[in-house]
């Protein structure tokens, strides 16, 4: 992985082979942040939250990453990715779900802004969802 920082961005690049989630969860932000990318992944698994459980369906082959967003927050003290993929397979053909798994395939170019004063506090919710909690500078 490539990172640059600038003031207020962080700008990705990921390697063939390198899993997406862990490579975004390594990155040292200060509470939270915006995701969005784009590139290419395999081995992916996307899920359709029922409203009980993530119904997951898998994506084997290599598909260009369309759309990557989502955010990084923070669950019981520990980061956590929030992230749904929209992808293309080499017919055309396009799904996308809640982002599960996925490694990378040739590249990756994810851009990340970190929150300014804003933190993204997850909590398990009585659904199984872990819920976003806001808390601004003063909370």
């Amino acid at each position: 992985m490539i990172e640059a920082r600038g003031e207020r961005e962080i700008v990705l690049r990921l390697a063939d082979g390198e899993n997406l989630l862990e490579r975004l969860l390594s990155v040292s932000v200060e509470s939270a942040a915006i995701v969005g990318g784009i590139g290419m992944v395999r081995a992916a698994r996307l899920g359709y939250w029922n409203g009980t459980a993530y119904e997951e369906h898998a994506v084997a082959d290599p598909v260009e990453l369309l759309s990557l967003q989502g955010n990084l927050g923070r669950l019981d003290g520990e980061p956590i990715a929030h992230c749904h993929a929209v992808v293309a397979r080499r017919n055309g053909t396009v799904t996308g779900g809640h982002l599960i798994a996925a490694t990378v395939a040739n590249t990756a170019e994810v851009i990340l802004a970190p929150l300014q004063r804003i933190r993204l506090l997850r909590r398990r919710e009585a659904s199984g969802l872990a819920g976003l909690h806001l808390l601004g500078e003063d909370g």
